[in-house]
């Protein structure tokens, strides 16, 4: 069996990428050019540089791997960065997308494609809305979310019309070693290494704490992708998350309390968002019903794997 995964020098890409190679599955990944992937992956995975934009590219792609599962992470996944550049969010997300599947359904029309959409695409949520089903109405507040519900309306039209075998996922916040400290979580924990380390003052600015969300250990996201990409219904999406609801601050008073120092905590007007969804919870009961998924990390177990791995790299 052969797998592509697009955007495999990404944070999640390498954790798949790995699980992969460690099911004996021939792995060939996508990555732009100058990007590292992980040794392990690079030594043992065919990795090709290409600009999911360039549609003659992709379709040469497709046609020399003619994978038997395509994984499709590649994306501008920063709902920061998406405010700055909305135009290069949709050209990678719903550009790089639309080429990818065209090149399949010409070269490869029976291969099974995921698509990895996100929970942004519900939009702002109500308290008495949670846990979020998948039949809850999309509706996205921010570029990178319209990118996602665009690029997931575009798997499901693909899926009708041409007959194609592809799945959605909507995942929920995830986290874990190695991920950029341009997100919540290693951005808390890569700055407290730094003020353990006494490279930094220990005084943490941060933005909006109220906002709840789902956070799932990465290393069970990629789990949930292989088993949505083997046995997940043609047309279907389905959320991956934990199913349990923790507020920025009460994530940021157990980083605190994992710390060797005291940090002086401090609001930063220029933290905040434009717009930001204040609560997010999934409802996982049809991955877990359909697929036989289940989350097995605990949040306080990877918050504790994220500090060290920034301890470690400090060091």
């Amino acid at each position: 069996m052969k797998a592509l995964v697009t955007g495999i020098s990404g944070f999640v890409g390498g954790y798949l990428g790995e699980m992969l190679l460690d099911r004996n599955i021939e792995l060939y990944g996508t990555k732009l050019e100058g990007e590292q992937v992980l040794p392990h992956i690079n030594k043992y995975a065919n990795i090709m540089d290409v600009d999911l934009r360039d549609k003659d590219r992709v379709y040469s792609i497709i046609e020399d791997a003619r994978p038997d599962l395509v994984f499709h992470l590649a994306a501008q996944s920063s709902v920061a960065a998406s405010w700055k550049r909305p135009d290069i969010t949709m050209e990678i997300n719903m550009g790089g997308t639309i080429n990818l599947l065209d090149a399949t359904r010409a070269v490869n029309p029976a291969a099974r494609v995921l698509i990895i959409g996100s929970s942004e695409q519900y939009g702002r949520i109500r308290a008495g809305d949670v846990p979020i089903g998948e039949d809850m109405p999309q509706n996205p507040v921010n570029p990178y979310a319209v990118s996602k519900a665009s690029q997931e309306m575009l798997g499901k039209v693909y899926a009708d019309a041409y007959d194609m075998d592809i799945v959605m996922a909507r995942p929920f916040n995830h986290t874990g070693p190695r991920q950029q400290p341009i997100f919540v979580i290693p951005d808390f924990a890569h700055r407290i290494a730094l003020m353990e380390n006494k490279t930094m003052d220990p005084v943490l600015m941060v933005g909006n704490l109220d906002a709840i969300r789902d956070f799932s250990d990465v290393r069970d996201v990629v789990e949930g992708y292989f088993c949505l990409i083997t046995k997940g219904k043609r047309g279907e999406a389905y959320n991956i998350g934990s199913g349990k609801g923790f507020s920025i601050r009460e994530i940021l008073k157990k980083l605190l309390e994992m710390s060797s120092v005291d940090i002086e905590v401090v609001m930063d007007q220029n933290r905040l968002r434009p717009s930001d969804t204040p609560i997010l919870i999934c409802d996982n009961t049809k991955i877990k019903t359909q697929v036989g998924w289940q989350p097995r990390i605990q949040l306080d177990k990877t918050l504790s794997d994220v500090l060290e791995y920034f301890r470690q790299n400090i060091a």
